[in-house]
């Protein structure tokens, strides 16, 4: 771990993507996880090959935007990250960090069009994934998120705030259910018990829910009562499907062996701009609905009224944008390397009557060589890790589309990616951050490129 200085105060002056914030000692940046701009922090500090790094520390002084937290478990709970921040505050902080990691990274000439915010700052999660663990050692059963920092111990989701109230009572009926039962949780080093996690959905816009319960094949209590009390709850929205997973696998994730339905179906439906989504446990969705909304209506406003003939839709999913783009084209063509993402958007089509897209299961690497045609608009979405590096130039040059949309959930990775894009004659002309993730550290970035064709 090398050298290490205890007691050291530090000031902080900024704060870099993700989630460090920076201060300096003896001439050189400190960089500690979660720390504020404006904070004076107590810390040790570690030396190692002439960089210097704080895992924990202690607030002497708070910044002076800061504000108390509304949340119990605010701190403890590994979820939320900016809980003590104005949502103002908040946006202004990812907004710098992006544009920090893009300077830094070259990347300039463009118009940037700001940060725009979550519809909501609470209760904007659509989906969320508890785990069961305990409160401490000898504590009682818990069910919520893994605290910071801790293998098995857990934070409490009763108060949760970025969720709506309905999964917050499932929450608690689910814990107190198990509660009055002899299961304990999932002991990850042990493999013993048989609690291990409980996935809710709740659509935003039609209210529907989805619950699942992951636990192992050797779970002795009978779940219809746990039925029967999550339908007797009063919630806002309705409770659609519930059902039991059976997980034995020792990774610490949700993973299905088998599924079990226990109670109406196995998917709900959201809306999203005049369209209907089916969302079965697993597919992906964006999580904040209303943030999607967003996010989307930015990459149609970066597209422009122009009638494209042929749009593509690399690392579709399950195909949100290419449907909501389908109204500006001929012809859409989605590449997704998830053969279920791919079912899922050809059900989706299905169900709004979308005529004009066209999906294929492969992995964008070698996807594109089998495409005849010539986009007149290509949409990037990838992964966090971004394009892959043998993608991008097959992508650019096989092509040569006029304008390309990147939409980027980590900023990093858009960071990395634009001078490479730059390379094959592709300039930032316009970027805009939409935050779909208030209170924790992760912002989107939508990114219209022109070809120059000067390549």
């Amino acid at each position: 771990m090398g050298k290490r200085i205890e007691n050291v105060e530090i000031k902080i002056d900024k704060m870099c993507f993700p989630n460090k914030g920076v201060g300096m000692y003896e001439d050189k940046k400190v960089f500690i996880a979660n720390a504020l701009p404006g904070q004076t922090v107590r810390c040790n500090v570690y030396k190692r090959k002439g960089s210097f790094r704080a895992d924990r520390f202690e607030i002497i002084e708070r910044a002076d935007y800061e504000i108390d937290s509304d949340c119990p478990a605010f701190g403890s709970c590994g979820g939320c990250l900016y809980r003590t921040l104005p949502y103002e505050q908040e946006l202004e902080l990812k907004k710098n960090m992006v544009l920090e990691l893009l300077s830094n990274a070259g990347v300039e000439g463009f118009i940037f069009e700001g940060i725009k915010p979550s519809p909501a700052e609470n209760e904007y999660r659509n989906k969320m994934e508890f785990s069961f663990g305990d409160t401490g050692k000898g504590g009682s059963l818990c069910l919520g998120m893994r605290k910071r920092g801790s293998f098995y111990e857990v934070a409490s989701a009763e108060d949760c705030k970025i969720v709506h109230e309905d999964i917050r009572k499932i929450v608690n009926a689910v814990r107190e259910f198990f509660v009055d039962s002899k299961e304990t949780f999932y002991h990850k080093t042990a493999h013993t018990g048989s609690l291990r996690h409980l996935l809710v959905r709740r659509a935003h816009f039609t209210g529907e829910i989805l619950v699942a319960l992951v636990t192992a094949s050797d779970i002795k209590t009978e779940l219809e009562p746990l039925k029967n009390r999550l339908l007797e709850l009063e919630t806002e929205g309705s409770i659609t499907g519930i059902l039991h997973i059976i997980n034995d696998g020792v990774a610490d994730i949700i993973k299905a062996d088998s599924i079990n339905l226990l109670y109406g179906r196995d998917y709900i439906y959201e809306k999203l701009l005049g369209l209907t989504f089916k969302i079965s446990v697993f597919s992906f969705f964006q999580t904040n609905s209303a943030g999607a909304e967003v996010l989307y209506e930015t990459v149609r406003e970066f597209a422009g009224d122009e009638k494209n003939t042929v749009l593509f839709d690399l690392y579709c999913g399950t195909g949100t944008i290419a449907q909501l783009m389908s109204s500006q084209a001929d012809k859409v063509v989605g590449i997704e390397i998830v053969e279920e993402a791919v079912e899922a958007a050809r059900v989706n089509t299905k169900l709004n009557n979308i005529e004009n897209c066209q999906f294929i299961a492969a992995d964008v690497l070698n996807g594109v060589d089998d495409l005849m045609d010539k986009p007149d608009l290509i949409i990037l979405d990838p992964p966090r890790e971004g394009l892959h590096p043998k993608a991008l130039p097959k992508i650019c040059t096989l092509f040569s589309a006029p304008r390309m949309i990147y939409v980027s959930c980590k900023p990093t990775s858009l960071a990395r990616d634009l001078p490479l894009l730059k390379e094959y004659g592709y300039e930032p002309i316009k970027i805009a951050c939409v935050d779909l993730f208030p209170r924790t550290a992760n912002v989107e970035t939508v990114c219209l490129l022109k070809h120059t064709g000067t390549v």
